[in-house]
């Protein structure tokens, strides 16, 4: 019988793991062993003979795959452990019926809306820069907020050398000591929204993502989860793809 190999990274996303990148990451940080040695990227593995490891744990296949959607509380990292034993969201989706893991991120600060998944290829059409995903966050600014502002952080600011891409951001509210702002953006770099606000001197109070992709966080709990339905994980899947194709 002729063997089938596939690259590891895409077995370790396939098996639920992590994303392909993060896979990647874990192998590259010698995490990864297969047949008891350890691997490097570029690697290909027979998933029926080969024994595959990460931090020592085997790597076993799942044909059932989980979607679903977490409204992380401020104060958690997102990520499944913290070698500074801070507040991590798995400690929030331990009674999910799988080993599940974050799709993107949301800074330890930041609240809301956030997908976790044990499908790798997913999270990976999701999160990839390519697809271009809307995402939407409601975020409190001391003080007020002038045009010039705001168009400075539509138009696009540089944050790491790296210029912005255009987004829609607008006035949702106004009180006497603080603002409230709408972004919807279509990156995902590192505390992007933080960041643009710092490049335009606004100081942020408080972000919370409400929306990716037309999926709403809607009245879900802090600290709870509910499963996505089918309608939802159709719209990401499609709405992921079809952003791909116009590339």
């Amino acid at each position: 019988m002729r063997t089938v190999k596939i690259r590891l990274q895409k077995h370790l996303s396939a098996c639920g793991v992590a994303s392909r990148r993060k896979a990647e990451e874990l192998i590259m940080a010698g995490k990864v062993k297969v047949n008891g040695h350890i691997a490097k990227i570029g690697d290909s593995v027979d998933p029926k003979r080969d024994k595959i490891t990460v931090s020592g744990k085997n790597v076993v296949a799942t044909n059932q795959k989980v979607y679903i959607m977490l409204h992380k509380p401020r104060g958690y990292v997102t990520t499944l452990s913290d070698e500074f034993s801070r507040k991590c969201v798995a400690d929030l989706v331990k009674d999910v019926p799988a080993k599940v893991f974050p799709v993107g991120r949301l800074d330890k600060d930041s609240e809301g809306l956030l997908f976790m998944t044990n499908d790798g290829d997913f999270a990976n059409r999701i999160t990839h820069p390519s697809s271009h995903v809307n995402k939407t966050y409601r975020v409190t600014v001391k003080g007020g907020v002038d045009d010039e502002k705001l168009d400075k952080l539509c138009s696009g600011v540089v944050i790491d050398g790296v210029k912005t891409l255009p987004c829609d951001a607008f006035i949702a509210e106004k009180k006497p000591d603080r603002t409230v702002l709408i972004f919807i953006i279509q990156e995902g770099r590192n505390r992007q929204i933080r960041k643009m606000c710092e490049a335009v001197k606004l100081d942020v109070i408080r972000l919370k993502r409400t929306e990716i992709a037309g999926v709403k966080l809607g009245m879900l709990g802090q600290g709870k989860w509910r499963d996505l339905n089918e309608k939802e994980i159709h719209r990401l899947e499609s709405i992921s793809k079809s952003n791909k194709e116009v590339q």
